[in-house]
């Protein structure tokens, strides 16, 4: 049998500890979540939450989003008619043209 020295043992101690440590959680980006509707308005108002954040931290022009901002209301406009696939897709075009997909 193999005695533990007392170094050898507070390493061990040492890495226990380590792994128990809990990260924090990331700051908040302030976009939303899935919780934020359903259906084509949640497809829209998280799309348009993601290109409001992009706007904002420089990733898109703002030409960019004028464009996709304009192609999403008229998503949004055949949302709100109850041409709901229509809409998603209108949205999921928008995307592939922009790089989101």
């Amino acid at each position: 049998m193999k005695i533990v020295t007392p170094a050898v043992f507070r390493i061990g101690a040492l890495a226990l500890a380590a792994c128990n440590q809990t990260a924090s959680a990331p700051a908040s980006t302030g976009i939303m979540t899935s919780s934020s509707g359903t259906g084509c308005n949640g497809e829209v108002s998280r799309y348009r939450a993601v290109m409001s954040n992009d706007l904002a931290m420089g990733h898109v022009n703002q030409s960019v989003y004028n464009r996709v901002d304009r192609e999403i209301a008229q998503a949004e406009t055949a949302c709100a008619a109850g041409r709901d696939a229509e809409a998603v897709r209108m949205v999921n075009a928008t995307k592939a043209r922009h790089g989101y997909l």
